[in-house]
């Protein structure tokens, strides 16, 4: 028992527990996808035009209910 628990032991301190950092890189456009993210990102912006067009509309119907 005592014949393999040294090596044992020297593996497990060997042993790094937190992997090596990664160099960053930037984002490779993926030519499948982009269109698909392009959509995503003009339907958040007319997503936020049609709420403040709401906000507005409401607004004229509070002004038109008030005496």
């Amino acid at each position: 028992m005592k014949p393999t628990l040294l090596p044992l032991l020297l593996v497990l301190a060997g042993c790094d527990p937190t992997p090596p950092p990664q160099p960053e890189t930037e984002r490779q456009p993926n030519p499948v996808f982009e269109t698909q993210i392009q959509a995503v990102e003009k339907a958040r912006a007319v997503e936020g035009q049609l709420q403040e067009a709401a906000k507005a509309q409401r607004r004229q119907i509070e002004a038109a209910e008030q005496p």
